[in-house]
């Protein structure tokens, strides 16, 4: 390819990356001399830009349009990443992007400060909050994914303080919103995001309806003496979501026929910044403190980064539970494998290992540059990805009507699991990708959950290759879709869609709603081709005749059949009501609507006045009239009224379902992540992460005996 070629600005955004990688990767080439392009590659994860990375023959004219380019591409990917959480590259690609852009600034420092310069920190204010200037610059973290960067990292720190063997504290890296929190004489006044690094929106009233943060800093410690607490300090954290709540949400959405979230940090960012927040996502959020901006007075300050996590505890903030220390490069190396070991075991998302010199006062002597501390870096895992063939693209239709495309896939191993499959999300973002059939696609698990694609092989796309066309019509029921104003879903109108109708009546009759069995999607889809079943109601007002003729088998199956739809009837309430499908109103609202309603009758009634739910009071009446009876629920035993419980392993005798249910049923609340609110960890074999972070802040632990005696009363 020429470079003429490659300097020509594509319309696409991520053409554009591609182009702009290409680029980067070539003004490498071209400025490394006698060395093999191997190195040449291997140079681009160096945090070190010089004007060597860039050939002096690159004329000023093409410099400074490169200049402009990548700029204005890197803002462009700043405001999708900080402000709208909806990024569209992977954080691998954006970092290389910003490595060419220094390399390039480096080369042509006149040029550089001649043309609108990209923040380094970045900028995740929304103009929907007030603002607050941070009392210290909340800075970022410089980064690497090579191990040689982290050795001369260590060299020269050890240059600088004239030490050999630096003592380090290797942290987790959390994957999600960065927040200062600020207390006053131990009292919580404020939480505001990075911003740009000088001040950042104020989100306090968000922070305390989704995160259990503690309104007040431990004055005493845990042994009676007193805990000194400073006039004024700000506490550096990281708002995140862990895998357990990111799967509870996303299965509550698929369950409202919503688009389920694509990664646990775009749900965290997206949540902390809404102003009407939906009710699914209260608590849904963790914190974890790590670092300090201010503190007055500077005597509270402790004297190093293990004694900061220590003082955290104290303090009865959630803080990271498990960290690793190290004393010099090869320690240090190996501290960061140790946790990329333990990595699969964490509750919660990370992307790499920070490490920091432990002494406070070197880090003051070390001191920060405009965006960064010079004590500290980032080491980012590489992201696990595979290539492979897009065999074909089909589109789904929901039970809401939602057409959604997926990429059928030539099977591949990824973390440890055969993905086949990987969502498009909708049409708008299957034409961003211009993903085609018979493409090579590199594929990620987003999240280290969900499969997803995130880059295109065009050099191995067929030469007939055609993009792929969206229909226009409902492939189930060829009626013409619709987009409301504002969405990017597309869906079918036709609420008699025979696809609709199937997936309603599994999501009814799933183990998360009305668990009948038997009835999986083969009797599903039997009932609905028969015509036997065009509502749910009609469940209720089949017959013995009515299954034969399905083609559902003999006499014997029937019965079966029957005997569970007839149980069914006086199912918990709650279950009826997320059976139902109303958008917004998952398990957790459909259990609030049912403590306060107390029957469907009383729910119907309450619905009267909202037109938009007329569809959902009218299968309420056909469901009383076909003889539902719902069982209400009951009054909350006492014995966990108001704990918050969470589970670890596998229990001997229970499911984590079942668990769940008798907690719930005793008023208590399962919770996804340990913190110092968490009441006691059930643990069972092969524990997790949480029981070391239970551990750590001295969270009660007990096994599943001990569980059923509190349930019991004991």
């Amino acid at each position: 390819m020429q470079l003429r070629s490659i300097l020509q600005w594509h319309p696409r955004p991520r053409e554009r990356v591609q182009r702009l990688l290409v680029l980067g990767t070539l003004l490498l080439l071209l400025g490394t001399t006698g060395r093999c392009a191997t190195d040449a590659a291997a140079s681009v994860s160096s945090t070190t830009t010089t004007a060597a990375n860039v050939p002096a023959a690159l004329t000023p004219e093409v410099a400074q349009r490169e200049l402009a380019a990548l700029r204005a591409e890197v803002a462009r990917h700043d405001a999708l990443y900080h402000q709208k959480a909806a990024p569209e590259i992977s954080d691998f690609a954006y970092d290389q992007l910003k490595r060419r852009l220094r390399a390039l600034e480096a080369a042509w420092p006149k040029l550089a400060r001649a043309t609108p310069a990209v923040s380094e920190v970045g900028d995740d204010r929304t103009g929907l909050f007030q603002t607050y200037r941070h009392r210290a610059p909340m800075l970022s973290l410089d980064k690497t994914y090579a191990e040689a960067d982290l050795r001369a990292f260590q060299t020269r720190l050890a240059k600088q303080l004239g030490a050999a063997a630096l003592a380090f504290v290797v942290e987790p890296k959390f994957d999600g919103l960065a927040v200062s929190v600020t207390y006053e004489r131990g009292q919580l006044v404020r939480a505001v995001t990075r911003g740009n690094g000088v001040e950042g929106d104020d989100i306090t009233a968000n922070v305390l309806a989704l995160c259990r943060l503690p309104r007040r800093l431990r004055a005493t410690c845990d042994d009676g003496t007193p805990n000194p607490l400073p006039e004024r300090i700000e506490l550096r954290g990281e708002l995140f979501v862990t895998f357990a709540e990111f799967q509870r949400l996303n299965a509550e959405r698929e369950a409202a026929g919503e688009t389920p979230f694509a990664h646990p940090r775009n749900l965290a960012a997206g949540a902390i910044r809404q102003r009407e927040l939906p009710r699914e996502a209260t608590r849904a959020l963790s914190v974890a403190f790590y670092g300090i901006g201010a503190c007055e007075p500077a005597s509270a300050l402790p004297l190093s980064q293990q004694a900061l996590h220590a003082q955290m505890r104290a303090w009865g903030l959630p803080g990271v539970a498990q960290v690793w220390t190290a004393r010099g490069a090869d320690e240090l190396w190996a501290a960061v494998q140790a946790l990329a070991r333990a990595r699969p075991g964490f509750a919660f998302p990370t992307d790499g290992a920070v490490i920091k010199l432990d002494s406070f006062a070197q880090q003051r002597e070390v001191g920060e540059s405009d965006h960064a501390p010079r004590w500290a870096i980032a080491y980012k895992f590489a992201p696990e990805r595979a290539e492979t063939l897009v065999r074909g693209i089909t589109v789904q239709v929901g039970r809401t009507g939602m057409l959604t495309p997926v990429a059928e896939l030539a099977p591949v191993t990824l973390g440890g699991s055969t993905v086949a499959r990987a969502t498009l999300h909708n049409r708008a973002e299957l034409a961003r990708l211009d993903i085609r059939p018979g493409d090579f696609v590199s594929v990620e698990k987003a999240g280290e959950i969900i499969p997803a694609i995130v880059g295109v092989n065009r050099a191995h796309r067929p030469a007939d290759s055609a993009p792929y066309v969206f229909p226009a019509v409902c492939p189930a029921c060829r009626t013409p879709v619709v987009a409301r104003a504002g969405e990017a879903a597309v869906r079918c109108p036709n609420a008699d869609c025979p696809a609709q109708l199937r997936r309603r009546l599994e999501h009814f009759a799933s183990k998360a709603c009305l668990a009948l069995e038997g009835f999986g999607p083969a009797t599903v889809d039997a009932l609905v081709t028969s015509g036997r079943v065009k509502t749910l109601p009609d469940l209720y007002r089949l017959q013995r005749n009515d299954l034969t003729a399905a083609g559902l088998g003999g006499e014997k199956t029937a019965e079966r059949l029957l005997a569970t739809i007839a149980a069914s009837r006086r199912a918990e309430l709650w279950r009826f009501i997320h059976g139902l499908g109303v958008p917004q109103v998952g398990a957790t609202s459909a259990k609030a609507l049912a403590r306060q309603h107390g029957s469907l009758a009383a729910l119907a009634a309450e619905w009267a006045e909202k037109p938009e739910l007329a569809p959902h009071r009218a299968v309420i009446a056909e469901l009383l009239a076909a003889g539902v009876e719902p069982t209400p629920p009951s009054a909350a035993n006492a014995n966990l009224a108001g704990k918050t419980v969470v589970l670890t392993g596998t229990l001997p005798s229970l499911t984590r379902a079942q668990a769940t249910a008798k907690i719930e049923a005793a008023g208590g609340k399962v919770s996804g992540s340990v913190s110092r609110k968490t009441d006691f960890v059930v643990a069972g074999a092969e524990p997790g992460a949480k029981l070391a972070q239970a551990r750590a802040l001295g969270v009660p632990v007990i096994d599943e005996d001990e569980l059923l005696q509190l349930l019991a009363g004991e």
